[in-house]
C-alpha cells in the first residue's frame, strides 16, 4: 500500500468512527430525562462521553488535514454573536442538566462578527466538555472585545488548569509527547486560522476563580 493510500485509509477510518459515534449520540439524545438522579446522571455521563469521543476524532482529522496542507477554514461569514453565545449555552445545558449555565455579553460586542461558525463551535464545545467534567455548579459563557478582537470565554468554577497546561499554551506547544492536549492544539489551530488584516486569532488560558478558556478572533 502506497503512502497516499495509507493516508486515505487513515482519514476514511476516522470519518467512519466519527459517524458511528454521531449516530450513537443522536440515539442517546432521544432518551428523555426523568428527574430521577440515578437515571439522569448516568445518561448525561454517557452522552458527554460519546460526544467527547466523537469530537476527539474530528479534531484528529482536522489536525491531520492541516498537516497535509489542507485549508482549515472555508465558511467565514457574518454571524450573530448573541445567537452564537445562546446556542452554546443551550448545548451546555443539554450535556449536564444539573449545572447552572450563564451567559454574559459585554456592551461593546458587535451584533455581527465574521468567523467560521462550524470550526469555532467545535473549539468551544471541546472547552465546554472539559468544563462540564470539572465544574462544581456553574459555567459561564462570555463574550467581550479585546484590542479589536472578539473573545469568547468558557469560565467554570473548578480548581482551574494545572500549571503545565497553562505553560503549554503559553509556549505554543499544547500537544505533549504522550498525545494529551489534542483539544488544545485543535483550538489553537482554529484560532490562528482566523486572519484579518494581517492579525491572527489566538487561544488564551488562565485561572480566575476557576478555569478560563478564551479564544479570540480578529
Amino acid at each position: 500500500m502506497s503512502s497516499l493510500e495509507q493516508q486515505d485509509l487513515y482519514a476514511a477510518l476516522l470519518h467512519e468512527m466519527k459517524n458511528h459515534l454521531v449516530l450513537m449520540s443522536i440515539t442517546l439524545d432521544r432518551v428523555p430525562h426523568t428527574d430521577d438522579h440515578d437515571h439522569d446522571e448516568p445518561l448525561d455521563e454517557a452522552r458527554l462521553l460519546c460526544q467527547r469521543t466523537s469530537e476527539r476524532l474530528m479534531q484528529a482529522l482536522f489536525i491531520y488535514k492541516n498537516e497535509q496542507g489542507g485549508t482549515p477554514l472555508n465558511a467565514v461569514d457574518a454571524y450573530s454573536t448573541e445567537d452564537f453565545i445562546q446556542e452554546m449555552a443551550v448545548q451546555a445545558r443539554s450535556l449536564r442538566s444539573q449545572l447552572r449555565v450563564e451567559t454574559d455579553m459585554a456592551e461593546d460586542v458587535p451584533a455581527i462578527w465574521f468567523f467560521d461558525r462550524n470550526m469555532l463551535e467545535m473549539a468551544l464545545i471541546n472547552a465546554l466538555h472539559n468544563s462540564i467534567g470539572y465544574a462544581r455548579e456553574r459555567i459561564r459563557i462570555a463574550a467581550r472585545m479585546d484590542d479589536g478582537m472578539l473573545c469568547i470565554a468558557i469560565v467554570d468554577d473548578s480548581d482551574g488548569y494545572p500549571p503545565h497546561i497553562l505553560q503549554s499554551v503559553e509556549d505554543d506547544t499544547p500537544l505533549t509527547s504522550n498525545g494529551t492536549g489534542l483539544g488544545l492544539r485543535f483550538s489553537s489551530l482554529i484560532a490562528k486560522s482566523h486572519i484579518n488584516k494581517g492579525r491572527k486569532g489566538f487561544l488564551r488560558l488562565r485561572n480566575e476563580g476557576g478555569a478560563v478558556f478564551e479564544i479570540c478572533v480578529p
